[in-house]
């Protein structure tokens, strides 16, 4: 088949303006279905051979065994178990005995691009599922079921942490219950480790991809990581009906896209026979048959019953993502007896009912008040032999369906499925193995490594003039235990204490957009900080010794006027290399760069005045490289307040003329403060407090009308890359301010003298 399709590939645009797709999608869906009714029979004649062993009529009714699964994969296993040979088939050199499939519950990934329409798909399927096992007699609201809880990802419209939430669905015509856990993941880069970890936990990955935009840079990266996990895709072209994608989609140009895309990141013969599922998540339709969907797009067809409702993507879930597989442990021949073994996915806690922790059961089964014992991810076999493990009693477990937990039903949660459970060790950490005191496993669940952080910065207490107003949280104690509380789930995020002042920590994350979030997050809950201008991570090559940074991959389509823009701005300054050049016929561009990631800070905000905001801009991280040398030409200066107060409209009115303003009349200032942009290079301190003179003279003539240009407004994201060495950030619940590090103007002064001279010994570097 693999064959066949790169065959026709070539000719694909021809071929289907000409009307010959219908052949190509015949060849697919025969080819697909043949192997599917092969494999289902295989697995019936194992089940009648192995149901005859099993000693509980219950476990004889809940797995079945897999014939196909080995080697499908491709992943030995480590020290006999790991969390991939638990969920997938493992090779023939292993110590497992049995495999044996969970055939009723699906554990399966939406992965999608930032705006790809992921969420509203999430949504939809949790209706259908609802009213499928309602008999849909009820409604539900879509208000109840957003995946897009936080306050935050409302406002962005954007998925900041990854959820998993519990479908449980009746097909047309079957009355056995299918219990689906759908995992909602971020799809931005900077909250890769959202998707790392989550990935661990399922059997396949549902593609959301924008019929119109194609696959985009986070699609790639969250994709190449489930293909090297061997999981199964779906691939789900949404928004179908936008104008200009169903165009793309006949002329064959999605197709060509999806399957460049697939075949660069390394997918195996399998992988490429992926389902196509054609839908609009905002309309609430989904189909396998290309020619039903263009008449939903073209609007000659509605919605009419399930055949054509979001039930078809729960159907093509069911029938193409793989059961969960159990493996079993040599010398078990019975699997009530299995050892109980889950790795931590999610930790939080709750004021009632303790720490909590979420993730998928690989072994076993677990009840409530049965006492689990906690191994650390980086715990060997012989360490855990000598060691006393943390233990407590299960005192509840949940399942969350939507936003909200419920309390699991059934009595005993049993291997394949993804539970919260509630009282595990205080102690417990992303990535740690849960398994029963009476009962445990010999040695920790293998999770997948994590990419390393890009951006380290300095976070403390508050220590401007106007510290302690707003806020209700300004000690530094405080504010680096929540920065360690942070690190609890966001796996990505490290804490250390600042070498230069210990009132400090300092953060490693991924990017901009992950500091940012988590500033503002902890701006709303009532902390006052200040915050330090971001560093590039820089490493030691060990072979050469030389200095290393990180490099990434920069997408960024914009109209095609501004490309030259974008051009001398990544490449002239930023060190940036142009790769690649291509138009389209919507007259934007499409330019990919490699590029610094010290290049990028302060970009989007910059690009964004210079495009008029129509530029969107991509990045994702490659490997480290060679030092690129100095980075950035003359820096912008700065207006920098001289006095204490509130600034006035009068001098704001004479100081607009120098620069663009930050403030606004009445806003209060205080002495090295930056209130504005200079318009020509160096920092000018000005006074905005300064009123008009007042006196009792009567001057003929009328009073000047005072008029100021609109305040630029920054958000936190813009201001960490726009600040200056320094500089540093005022942030506290009702205002972010940025400021000069030292406010004294004198002290300022010697700091610039000797920072012109190292700028100048770099450039000469």
């Amino acid at each position: 088949m693999l064959s066949i399709r790169k065959s026709l590939l070539p000719g694909l645009r021809l071929s289907r303006r000409s009307g010959n797709n219908a052949a190509l999608s015949s060849i697919h869906l025969t080819h697909t279905k043949n192997e599917v009714s092969i494999r289902s029979n295989e697995s019936m004649r194992m089940h009648r051979c192995f149901s005859s062993s099993l000693h509980s009529k219950s476990l004889d009714a809940l797995f079945s065994p897999s014939s196909d699964g080995m080697n499908r994969r491709g992943m030995n296993a480590i020290d006999g178990i790991n969390v991939r040979a638990f969920s997938a088939a493992v090779s023939d050199d292993t110590n497992m005995e049995e495999l044996r499939k969970v055939h009723h519950i699906r554990n399966v990934a939406i992965v999608a691009h930032v705006d790809h329409g992921k969420t509203t798909i999430v949504d939809e399927l949790l209706k259908c599922a609802f009213e499928s096992v309602n008999n849909g007699e009820e409604k539900i609201q879509s208000d109840d079921l957003v995946m897009d809880c936080g306050d935050l990802e409302r406002e962005r419209g954007i998925t900041i942490t990854s959820k998993v939430t519990r479908l449980d669905y009746l097909q047309t015509g079957n009355d056995e219950r299918k219990i689906m856990n759908v995992v909602d993941t971020p799809g931005h880069s900077d909250f890769a480790g959202e998707v790392d970890r989550i990935l661990t936990m399922i059997d396949g990955v549902c593609l959301v991809v924008d019929a119109a935009e194609g696959a985009m840079a986070q699609t790639k990266y969250v994709l190449s990581r489930a293909l090297k996990m061997g999981l199964k895709p779906i691939v789900i072209l949404n928004k179908c009906d936008k104008d200009d994608a169903w165009g793309r989609i006949e002329d064959g140009e999605v197709e060509v896209e999806l399957f460049e895309t697939f075949d660069s990141l390394g997918a195996n013969e399998e992988q490429m026979e992926y389902v196509t599922v054609y839908a609009s998540g905002k309309a609430g339709w989904a189909t396998t048959d290309m020619d039903v969907a263009r008449e939903f797009a073209k609007g000659t067809k509605q919605v009419d019953g399930t055949e054509t409702s979001m039930r078809v993507l729960l159907d093509t879930i069911l029938d193409n993502i793989p059961a969960p597989v159990i493996a079993s442990k040599v010398g078990i021949s019975d699997p009530s007896i299995e050892p109980f073994a889950m790795a931590a996915t999610t930790v939080g806690r709750d004021n009632f009912l303790g720490r909590l922790c979420t993730g998928r059961i690989y072994s076993g089964s677990i009840s409530k008040n049965d006492i689990v014992a906690l191994i650390p991810r980086d715990m060997t076999s012989e360490e855990i032999e000598k060691a006393t493990l943390s233990s407590s009693n299960v005192t509840g477990m949940f399942v969350n369906r939507g936003v909200s937990r419920t309390e699991l039903e059934s009595p005993i949660a049993y291997a394949g499925d993804i539970v919260t459970l509630a009282g595990v060790p205080d102690s417990i950490a992303v990535g740690d193995t849960l398994t029963l005191k009476s009962n445990p496993i010999d040695h920790a669940l293998h999770t997948p490594p994590i990419n390393p952080p890009t951006l380290s910065m300095e976070i403390g207490a508050n220590t401007s003039p106007l510290a302690g107003q707003d806020g209700t949280i300004v000690a530094s104690a405080r504010v680096r235990e929540r920065l360690y509380s942070e690190t609890d789930n966001n796996v990505t995020l490290s804490v250390s204490k600042s070498e230069t002042d210990p009132e400090r920590s300092v953060v490693h994350a991924r990017g901009e957009l992950q500091l940012g979030i988590l500033i503002e997050q902890m701006r709303r809950e009532g902390y006052e900080i200040t915050v330090s201008p971001p560093k590039i991570i820089m490493t030691k090559c060990e072979s050469t010794g030389k200095d290393l940074e990180p490099f990434e991959e920069v997408i960024i389509d914009v109209e095609s006027e501004y490309s030259g823009t974008i051009v001398e701005a990544l490449t002239a300054g930023r060190k940036g290399l142009l790769l690649e050049m291509s138009d389209s016929a919507d007259g934007k561009t499409r330019l990919v760069f490699e590029v610094p990631s010290r290049g990028l800070l302060g970009f989007q905000s910059e690009i964004a005045t210079a495009t008029r905001g129509t530029a969107v801009v991509n990045h994702l991280f490659l490997e480290n490289r060679e030092y690129a040398g100095h980075i950035g030409g003359v820096e912008k200066g700065k207006l920098v307040c001289n006095d204490n107060g509130k600034a006035n409209l009068y001098s704001l009115t004479n100081i607009s003329k120098r620069g663009e303003l930050f403030v606004e009349a009445g806003d209060i200032v205080y002495s090295g403060m930056v209130i504005g942009e200079n318009s020509r290079a160096g920092d000018l301190e000005v006074n905005v407090v300064k009123a008009k003179e007042t006196t009792n003279v009567r001057k003929a003539g009328k009073e000047e009308k005072l008029y100021v240009p609109p305040a630029k407004k920054l958000s936190i994201e813009e201001l960490i890359g726009y600040m200056n060495d320094d500089e540093v950030l005022e942030v506290t619940p009702k205002a972010v301010r940025l400021r000069k590090a030292e406010l004294d103007s004198k002290a300022r002064e010697r700091f610039a003298r000797t920072r012109k001279k190292q700028m100048a010994s770099a450039q000469k570097k």
